[in-house]
């Protein structure tokens, strides 16, 4: 049976308490639908960039944005990789919000066949390990870490999602979400792929327990901007079974919460940002049409005309802004028009 040692340090404590505020705050505001539309476009090619970095792609962030703009039809690898770890964002996600995805075996393979789609051989792409396999140092190409044996791969798994559906209601989610993360590092059950695939169940994981990663966030950036620190933490070095009893999840679960904290902080900061420029900032009649609607429920532009001087093309150009910024809707047509909060 899977039991992982772990402490509940004041750090860890903390940083669970301090993301559980920061989600409160973010899930209080009302964004527009064109700046949310903005953060989400961003974090995809953030999330997509720095989980392929993270493996080796030498790809920058600039060609990373050009090839999710115009999808070549003819691609190399690098470029082949970037289009597949996009591919498994934009299905899983949209699974995910369809709640049409359960996170088990069937689906890990589901995902790294995604991931290594046209870039490993056919036996190896959606499937569990049968073989060996052996995790290389970058810099000296040593060998660092020896996995357990393939036969031991399956039965691994199974107690690890049974150790999430037994604790479910017990634990805090963010720290499932990250004893899942590494241990599925440390089982590596297949040949290629593994972290990639790693990053993207963990995404789901964090989504089916409230924190939606898919649309805004990219932790995988966190990870990305100290490549070394981030193999340091999440890995082992040496025998799987030379060194199973002594696996502590403490440090690791300390370091994931604080990329989630990293996260988010950069993400509001953004938001605030792009609030406050002029295509997204509401001036006082723009509010004064808000509070209307709140008072009665919907609004006409006769009525908006009662409380304010300006002429009807720049009415209606209040009401398209606010349309656009997702806050309000039109409802009926012709004099049967009339708005109401979104």
């Amino acid at each position: 049976m899977f039991t992982p040692k772990y402490t509940i340090t004041n750090r860890l404590l903390g940083n669970i308490k301090r993301i559980a505020e920061i989600v409160t705050d973010l899930n209080s505001r009302i964004f527009s639908r064109v700046v949310l539309f903005e953060m989400e476009r961003r974090a995809t090619e953030m999330s997509v960039y720095s989980s392929t970095s993270i493996e080796g792609n030498p790809l920058p962030l600039t060609d990373v944005k050009r090839i999710l703009k115009n999808k070549p039809e003819y691609v190399r690898d690098s470029e082949k990789e970037v289009l597949n770890y996009n591919k498994a964002l934009v299905e899983l996600g949209d699974l995910i919000e369809a709640k049409k995805i359960s996170l088990d075996i069937g689906w890990l393979e589901k995902i790294q066949k995604i991931v290594t789609d046209g870039l490993v051989a056919k036996h190896r792409c959606g499937r569990i390990r049968q073989e060996p396999v052996f995790v290389n140092d970058p810099r000296t190409t040593k060998t660092i870490y020896w996995p357990p044996d393939h036969q031991d791969v399956t039965p691994m798994l199974k107690e690890l999602f049974d150790f999430l559906d037994k604790n479910n209601s017990v634990v805090d989610p963010l720290i499932l979400a990250g004893i899942f993360h590494k241990q599925f590092v440390i089982i590596h059950p297949f040949i290629d792929g593994n972290g990639r695939t790693a990053r993207l169940a963990t995404k789901v994981l964090l989504a089916k327990m409230g924190l939606d990663t898919f649309k805004l966030f990219s932790f995988e950036n966190y990870y990305n901007n100290n490549v070394a620190k981030y193999f340091k933490e999440v890995g082992l070095m040496g025998n799987y079974y030379d060194i199973k009893d002594q696996i502590d999840f403490t440090s690791w679960l300390e370091y994931f919460t604080d990329g989630i904290i990293d996260e988010l902080l950069r993400v509001k900061n953004e938001l605030e940002k792009e609030i406050a420029s002029p295509d997204n900032t509401l001036k006082d009649h723009h509010q004064k049409l808000i509070d209307l609607i709140k008072e009665k429920g919907f609004v006409t532009d006769r009525e908006y005309a009662e409380i304010t001087d300006r002429a009807k093309p720049t009415r209606n150009l209040d009401f398209r802004k606010l349309i656009d910024l997702g806050l309000i809707i039109k409802v009926g047509k012709g004099k049967a028009t009339y708005y109401k909060l979104k």
